[in-house]
């Protein structure tokens, strides 16, 4: 494994098997987590799947501007084609190891709404969240997120996250 495949999704909800991808970012680093790769795009989904959004959504995908621009993006398909091209890329002998925060959930709506792309992946996936608990937890180190849930701020904000909690291991 040479590379981190950073992945955040906007959706239309949490629950993967009705509720759809608007917005997927994905940036591939090295181990040393420098950024070698961007990708992002807004994903086409019909007006009933932004008119069935929650009331989180609404709000937040309405100011962050997303909700405006599904209507002008690409199809679900297209965007599966091209997430497997940068995998290709980076990875062309081993699956991806996924990064990310809560990354789980967003792994739910590519195995519901991507398999294809699902089966470039590997089982393990490196969560951050899961540092978050415990540096939190055990040793009140707390990183103040800015929450501006757009997907390639979301992952930028999850390496600089890690680098945050990476900064009190000690080799």
């Amino acid at each position: 494994m040479k590379h981190l495949f950073w992945l955040d999704m906007e959706m239309s909800g949490l629950e993967h098997t009705k509720e759809r991808i608007l917005e997927v970012a994905l940036l591939v680093t090295d181990l040393s987590l420098n950024i070698v790769k961007e990708y992002e795009t807004i994903v086409f989904q019909e007006d009933i799947v932004l008119k069935g959004m929650d009331a989180w959504c609404t709000e937040h995908h309405g100011k962050s501007g997303l909700t405006a621009k599904v209507p002008h993006g690409k199809p679900e398909a297209e965007v599966e084609k091209e997430l497997i091209k940068i995998i290709k890329e980076f990875s062309p002998s081993d699956r991806a190891l996924l990064a990310g925060n809560s990354i789980g959930q967003d792994r739910k709506f590519i195995d519901q709404w991507m398999p294809d792309f699902a089966k470039t992946l590997h089982y393990r996936m490196l969560d951050v969240s899961s540092f978050k608990i415990l540096f939190e937890g055990i040793y009140n180190k707390k990183y103040n997120k800015k929450h501006k849930h757009r997907a390639i701020d979301d992952i930028i904000e999850s390496i600089e996250e890690l680098k945050f909690y990476m900064q009190y291991i000690k080799v």
